[in-house]
């Protein structure tokens, strides 16, 4: 098919699936009786919808994957070691930074984009004689589940990994009935859905224990493990943990990536390529996953754990753009992220003589703008404030977060620019060779932004997130 009518039948499709963004519930009364209720609602009309579906993930292995930060990396690095063992593995993840199409992977490569139109098309049209006997409209997440189960069986995947949405208990993808559940981290996020508070939100993540299903967790916060622990143990799930400096341990991490090895006689050890000491406790998670799913019958060798670590990746998450000025992009967008990327900055935001740190920051206006800008403000000499654009949800003003800046004890230098393309071109038209650019503050930012350097529509049409040369190390 030719390349513009490709792209024309994709972005319809795309635009079929956003026109359904605003058609949400009404918020409604704030007790966990009421959210229950209104979740079990939900969830009964995508299970409804998938009847009609015939079904599609009935009888596939999932593995389903929640947690305040890490769960995207996860996902993609088991992926990767599930695919190095020879096993066609479906993934979905949530949310994508710059096209739909990647959110739906066979063995890490995007779907194509006539298969993705296909998919939406006979989805939307499912929905169509849903909704008429019915006599409700149903929602994007709602559609997205049966886009999502449509594609793991039209490619007959062996196994799937899918990312939760937000929050776990009460996600759209808590409908299905998984092999393995995992949950990486327990932080501060979506505070206005899942609570204020580190106990109610890890209740929310504890939700994706299903009876009898092992459970892998990297969560290491005192005031999450409780709930964790209830939940396995009233569901009698095997809880296994990855504690750094006892399951595993670090030995290196350098722009390039991180070396770390597993603890115990039979431990390996492996390099992943995505920088940030961070990355090794979720390819840790990933590697402690797949061992589990070897016990429950899938043959992965321990050279598919070595080679899988050292392939996977995912955009977006410490990714470098260019050289000289050094750019560099990084989608946190809570205070456990922004705080993890801080701390690793010496390393994976170097400066030459003279040099100074360039922050593109912005934000979502649900965001914790504080604590992010606390985090940031002691290693930046400039920032250019600008605003993520995304569909149906709100950005931080630039203004205001320039105002926060200040407030907060900033004295370099600040611009404002509210469009991200501009704002990242403003932080170039200021550095010399010698400085470094760091693009962070929302994974939608990022999105905005990382099309300068990877088109869209390349993407789309070539199926991989690189479409084109990456800089040299």
């Amino acid at each position: 098919m030719e390349r513009t009518t490709l792209l024309a039948r994709y972005q319809s499709a795309v635009r079929l699936t956003d026109d359904l963004i605003e058609a949400a519930y009404a918020p409604g009364g704030t007790s966990r009786a009421e959210i229950m209720a209104r979740a079990e609602h939900r969830m009964a009309r995508v299970q409804s919808l998938l009847a009609q579906l015939g079904n599609p993930f009935h009888d596939i292995p999932i593995v389903h994957v929640g947690g305040t930060s890490g769960k995207g990396s996860t996902s993609a690095l088991l992926t990767s070691i599930l695919a190095k063992a020879g096993l066609r593995t479906g993934l979905h993840t949530s949310p994508y930074l710059q096209v739909a199409s990647e959110k739906l992977q066979l063995n890490s490569r995007l779907i194509a984009a006539d298969r993705f139109a296909a998919i939406v098309q006979e989805v939307i049209a499912a929905a169509t004689h849903w909704t008429r006997r019915h006599g409700e409209r149903l929602t994007y997440g709602e559609i997205w589940m049966g886009i999502i189960g449509l594609f793991f069986r039209s490619e007959q995947i062996d196994i799937g990994v899918l990312e939760v949405g937000a929050g776990g208990r009460f996600d759209l993808t808590n409908i299905i009935s998984p092999v393995l559940s995992v949950v990486t981290s327990v932080g501060l996020d979506h505070i206005q859905t899942l609570g204020d508070t580190i106990e109610e939100i890890a209740w929310h993540k504890a939700g994706i224990i299903k009876p009898g299903v092992p459970v892998v967790t990297a969560v290491d916060h005192p005031s999450a493990l409780p709930a964790l622990y209830r939940e396995a143990e009233l569901t009698k799930s095997r809880l296994t943990r990855v504690i750094q400096d006892e399951t595993f341990a670090i030995d290196a991490s350098t722009a390039r990536g991180v070396s770390w090895h597993e603890l115990g006689d039979q431990g390996l050890a492996y390099s992943t390529r995505m920088p940030g000491r961070f990355q090794a406790v979720n390819a840790a998670t990933a590697v402690a996953s797949a061992r589990v799913l070897a016990t429950q019958g899938f043959a992965i060798p321990e050279g598919a754990l070595v080679e899988g670590i050292a392939a996977g990746r995912i955009p977006g998450r410490a990714e470098y753009m260019q050289r000289h000025p050094l750019v560099l992009l990084d989608g946190a967008h809570n205070p456990q992220k922004v705080a993890a990327l801080a701390a690793d900055l010496s390393v994976l935001l170097p400066v030459g003589d003279g040099g100074r740190r360039i922050a593109v920051l912005g934000m979502l206006d649900s965001k914790s703008h504080i604590e992010a800008m606390d985090s940031m403000i002691p290693w930046m000499d400039a920032m250019v404030l600008t605003s993520p654009h995304v569909l149906a949800k709100e950005g931080f003003a630039a203004d205001r977060l320039a105002g926060l800046a200040r407030s907060r004890g900033f004295t370099g230098q600040l611009l404002v620019e509210p469009h991200p393309r501009q704002a990242i071109d403003a932080a170039l038209s200021i550095a010399t060779p010698e400085d470094a650019v760091l693009v962070t503050g929302s994974l939608y930012l990022v999105g905005n932004i990382r099309g300068k350097w990877q088109p869209d529509d390349e993407i789309v049409v070539s199926q991989t997130q690189w479409p084109r040369p990456e800089p040299e190390s």
